[in-house]
């Protein structure tokens, strides 16, 4: 009874797995939503948002997780984009510091300014784990809209982030 409760678990964990692998999110149009929130850590995340800011496709965007030490003007030069544009419209989270902080400050971020919809850019393997989180911290009030910058994971990376995703959802579950 044991081995086949294994085989069962087994089985079910490498379904899940699979389905992780196969159908990671994909990006979005250019569809305008209140704000735009950038969660720091991989290539092409600041670089979507910035363009789509760029766009008009939002009025604001956030960027989480910005270590304290960065200034606005210096993100400006590395990614060629209007000091103008961080001038006006761009918040640096300086509060992240994981993906569940990412979304506690993103909440707070879009509570103080009443938004009501809201793109998540991020890397299309953080996606499920960083959405759960999302979800969590905000009113059901603010609709989400998902926008992942597409990569190339590796094997371990897709399995420690499925990992990850999977404990998330058990600590979500029993109210952790």
């Amino acid at each position: 009874m044991i081995v086949r409760l294994a085989a069962v678990t087994l089985l079910a964990w490498l379904a899940g797995f699979v389905w992780f692998a196969i159908f990671l999110p994909q990006p979005l149009d250019g569809r305008p939503t209140d704000a735009i929130v950038v969660l720091t850590g991989g290539a092409g995340r600041i670089d979507r948002g910035l363009a789509l800011l760029e766009q008009g496709a939002a009025k604001r965007m956030l960027i989480s997780g910005v270590d304290r030490s960065v200034r606005p003007v210096e993100l400006a030069a590395q990614y060629k984009a209007p000091e103008r544009l961080f001038a006006c419209c761009i918040t640096l989270g300086r509060e992240a510091i994981d993906t569940r902080s990412n979304a506690l400050e993103t909440a707070r971020w879009l509570e103080r300014r009443d938004y009501q919809t809201v793109r998540l850019i991020t890397t299309d393997w953080h996606m499920r784990r960083a959405a759960l989180e999302l979800h969590q911290a905000l009113p059901g009030r603010v609709s989400i809209v998902y926008d992942a910058v597409p990569s190339r994971p590796s094997l371990t990376m897709l399995l420690r982030e499925y990992n990850k995703y999977l404990l998330r959802r058990i600590a979500a579950l029993i109210g952790i």
